[in-house]
């Protein structure tokens, strides 16, 4: 059984940093691209960045020179620093894992999502 397990997620100020991180289990993680997505209220769920198997990362616009993705595979754990935080980045954050060694091959599992909200 394949768990993903969040954590990190909390209230910050505008400006202010906060470092996500998913645990994830039953899944041979080092061979699966991962991402990071989010819901903001009254929104679809957007991607924020994933990673690929080689640790290729891509990223939204709106998070680009901002988020920061990375994994570490000795740990099944996949981050998410987050920086310059703005109100905009409220949401519950999401870890996904793939099916391939790329997004492009979609993602299958997902966590509980974690709430981040950053006043102004």
């Amino acid at each position: 059984q394949v768990q993903l397990v969040e954590s990190g997620g909390g209230l910050v100020q505008a400006g202010g940093s906060l470092r996500l991180s998913c645990a994830v289990s039953g899944t041979f993680f080092s061979a699966v691209a991962m991402g990071w997505y989010r819901r903001a209220p009254g929104k679809q769920r957007e991607l924020v960045a994933d990673i690929s198997a080689g640790s290729w990362p891509n990223y939204v616009d709106s998070v680009k020179g901002r988020f920061t993705i990375s994994r570490d595979n000795a740990k099944n754990t996949v981050y998410l620093q987050m920086n310059s935080l703005k109100p905009e980045d409220t949401a519950v954050y999401y870890c996904a894992a793939g099916t391939g060694r790329t997004a492009t091959n979609g993602m299958r599992y997902w966590g509980q999502g974690t709430q981040v909200t950053v006043s102004s």
